[in-house]
This record gives C-alpha cells, sequence and structure tokens, in this order.
C-alpha cells in the first residue's frame, strides 16, 4: 500500500473510531427507550381489554366516529376500563370541576396503568399539578386580539390560520388553547368560516392558510371540504396546511376516503404532533403511510414536555422514527405559559441542549428548528446554539458540532 494512502487510511480509521465513541452513550441508551412498536403485544391485550368491557366490536373499534363518540370523558367510565388508583381518581376528579378531560378508548390503550410515569398518561389524563399556581395565562399567545375576522389568528405577513372547530380526537393536558375547550363539542357555524374566507379574498398577501382547531380533522369529509374547496378557488391561495393529531390520539380517521379527498387540493401539507416514541404505533404508522401514499408531505410538531421528552437521547429516538415513517422533524416547541399547563415547562437550556445532542450526531432530517412563541401574538423565534463566537474583518469564529472552535475566512 502507498505510504501516504496508508496514512490516510490510518487517519481515517482514527476518525471513525472517535465519531463510533462519541455516539456510544446514545445507542446504550437507544435499545432502552420504548416505541409504540415494540409494545404493540402489550397494547392489544389492553385493547382487547377495553373492547370487552366496552362490548365494541372491530368494526366499532376501527371506526373514528365510534372512537370520537365513545372519548372516555368521566372517571366513572375510566375505573370501568383501566386499573387507576383510588389516589389518581381523587385528582382527576379535582381537576375536572375546572378542566375538562377526553380521550379515545383507542388513545386509553396506550396507557401502562402499572406505570405511574406513563408519558402518555401524563399527556391524556388530568393531574393535580394543572391546579397548582404557577402563574400562566389563558391566552398568552393573545389571539384574542390578533383575529381579525372570523375564527382567523394573524401573527405574520403572508399567512394565517383559520379554526374551524373546538373538538379533538383527545384534550392533551398541554394543550395551548384548553380555554376553547369550553363545555360542550362544537364546530364553528359556516357563517364564521365564511367570514374568514372573505377576509382572505380581501387580502391578496395571503398565500398559505393553516386549518387548526381543535382538530380539523374531527370534521366529516364533506365539512372539510366545503373549506378546502372555497379556499382552492382564491386565486392567490398558493398552499394550504391542516393542523391534525389525529393519526395519533384516533388512527382510524384517515381513511381511504379521506385521502381521496385530500388529494384534490395540492399542494397541501398537514403537521401533525408526535411527542414521544410511544405515541408511535402501528396503527399510527398504518394512517400516515396513508397520508404519504396520497402525496401529502407530513411534518411534526412536538412540544417539549418535561417528565415526557426532555431528554436528548428521547428526542433523537423520537426524530429517527419519525423519518423511518416519513414524517420530517418540522418544530419542537417550548411548552407555552398556558395556566394550568406550567408543570410541563422546561428551561430553554434543556432545549438547548437537546439541539446540541441533535446537530452533527444525526442526520440533517432529523434536527428540527427549536422554537419559543414569543408572548403577545408576537410569533415563532427560533432558538440555537451559538455557533458563530465572533467576527474579525477577514474571518469569522466558529464552533463545530463538536465543540472545536476554528477561524474560518470570510470573504470580503
Amino acid at each position: 500500500m502507498d505510504r501516504n494512502l496508508k496514512e490516510n487510511r490510518e487517519t481515517a480509521l482514527k476518525r471513525a473510531e472517535e465519531l463510533k465513541n462519541s455516539i456510544k452513550d446514545y445507542l446504550n441508551k437507544s435499545s432502552e427507550i420504548q416505541t409504540g412498536l415494540n409494545l404493540k403485544e402489550k397494547i392489544n391485550k389492553n385493547r382487547t381489554k377495553i373492547m370487552n368491557k366496552m362490548q365494541a366490536t372491530d368494526d366499532e373499534w376501527n371506526n373514528w366516529k365510534w372512537q370520537l363518540d365513545n372519548r372516555i370523558t368521566t372517571i366513572s367510565e375510566l375505573k370501568k376500563l383501566v386499573n387507576i388508583s383510588d389516589k389518581m381518581l381523587k385528582k382527576i376528579e379535582e381537576v375536572e370541576n375546572k378542566y375538562r378531560w377526553a380521550i379515545s378508548p383507542y388513545f386509553l390503550s396506550l396507557i401502562d396503568p402499572d406505570d405511574p410515569d406513563c408519558v402518555i398518561k401524563k399527556q391524556a389524563l388530568p393531574s393535580s399539578l394543572e391546579l397548582q399556581d404557577f402563574g400562566g395565562k389563558l391566552d398568552p399567545m393573545e389571539e384574542e386580539s390578533t383575529n381579525p375576522a372570523g375564527t382567523i389568528t394573524r401573527r405574520y405577513p403572508d399567512r394565517l390560520i383559520i379554526k374551524l372547530t373546538n373538538i379533538c380526537g383527545m384534550f392533551c393536558r398541554h394543550c395551548q388553547r384548553r380555554r376553547e375547550i369550553g363545555e360542550t363539542d362544537q364546530h364553528h357555524s359556516q357563517e364564521k368560516i365564511n367570514e374568514s374566507i372573505e377576509y382572505i379574498k380581501k387580502n391578496q398577501e395571503i398565500r398559505d392558510v393553516l386549518l387548526t382547531g381543535g382538530d380539523p380533522l374531527t370534521l366529516t369529509n364533506s365539512q372539510l371540504e366545503k373549506t378546502l374547496k372555497k379556499l382552492k378557488d382564491i386565486e392567490h391561495v398558493e398552499i394550504i396546511r391542516i393542523g391534525s393529531r389525529m393519526p395519533i390520539t384516533v388512527p382510524q380517521r384517515i381513511t381511504d376516503e379521506l385521502c381521496n379527498m385530500l388529494e384534490k387540493y395540492h399542494p397541501l401539507y398537514i403537521n401533525i404532533q408526535v411527542n414521544h416514541p410511544k405515541d408511535l404505533t402501528e396503527e399510527a404508522y398504518q394512517a400516515i403511510n396513508k397520508i404519504s401514499k396520497a402525496g401529502i408531505p407530513i411534518g411534526n410538531q412536538a412540544v417539549l414536555l418535561k417528565g415526557i421528552n426532555d431528554n436528548p437521547h428521547i428526542m433523537k429516538k423520537l426524530n429517527q422514527e419519525l423519518l423511518k415513517a416519513r414524517v420530517k422533524p418540522y418544530y419542537i416547541f417550548q411548552a407555552k405559559n398556558v395556566k394550568g399547563t406550567r408543570h410541563f415547562q422546561t428551561s430553554v437550556n434543556t432545549g438547548i441542549e437537546i439541539m446540541e445532542n441533535l446537530r452533527g450526531y444525526t442526520s440533517g432530517l432529523a434536527i428540527p428548528t427549536y422554537i419559543i412563541n414569543a408572548p403577545g401574538g408576537l410569533g415563532k423565534t427560533p432558538i440555537n446554539p451559538i455557533y458563530n463566537i465572533s467576527q474579525g474583518r477577514d474571518y469569522i469564529k466558529i464552533r463545530t458540532w463538536e465543540g472545536k472552535i476554528i477561524d474560518y475566512p470570510d470573504k470580503k
């Protein structure tokens, strides 16, 4: 072997060993992080028990309308279906007097009742921490004062959101819009939706419309299509997005009929919310696959939640699992200052540490943008580790993903 080639090969092998050692801690932990797929057998057992107790058939269980109609919303229903301690039932009872809750039978089957730290339970079932006064506001994003018409929220020059409903497959305990859950489920009136669409028609700079709620996929196909068609008919609206957690909380909603309807309104994008690898079950994968086959790009908007995913290894595992499902990790949101949810908040440093442990340690596709929603409706602000250390006349001093400091020439 040529001497230079030999030296280069030795250098490359030494570097490869360094890189291998740098990810060893994640490889050791990765196999211990549970996913919805490797918990399939346990989930199926839970499902069978719940179905038997609800006297549900397979056809009913696999029907999204049945899942919505049979969401568990009371303690009496809950304790019939899963083993929950009396202590926790009492805590739920205290919370439900102030904050409404609901969980689909499907998502209930993901809960491990024997695990006090079950991440599904923390996302879905009320906690007494919701009643502790950690501060926060009902509307920290000031959506009420950024609503120029109908059910619109507008924070940016060329895009806005329309809220179609207050209904969800599950009322997430960290929800930023818990103030809108109210006492009853209701879709917003056609009059309000029409008012929103008329506003868009009159403002030609609006090129991007996001449909949200609640969850837009709790509407029937025909109800949702009414809005999609009206938006598609507006010449200056270039793209439509749908924000939905139904592929995760009620994956039965993603039917062939729904996907065939959505296909007519390209370019269409769907953003989902997966917060932990346990959320990604076989059913969730099937739902996501149907959306992808319809040619609809999917992004994930995770929320950084204390005790659920505030760990670099868990977040890396989540993002890698998402890519396997053909979902692009899009955002990691810092949990908002919403009253009753502050116990989920981490420090911003925790989020930065997670980003430090993603960049360079996994593919760029698996790296979302870490976002703080500026209070007062001032919009999304990206938060990154500092890689630009300083700048001179003809150079910039940068820190690499490994922490090495180098001078990079900056051409004038």
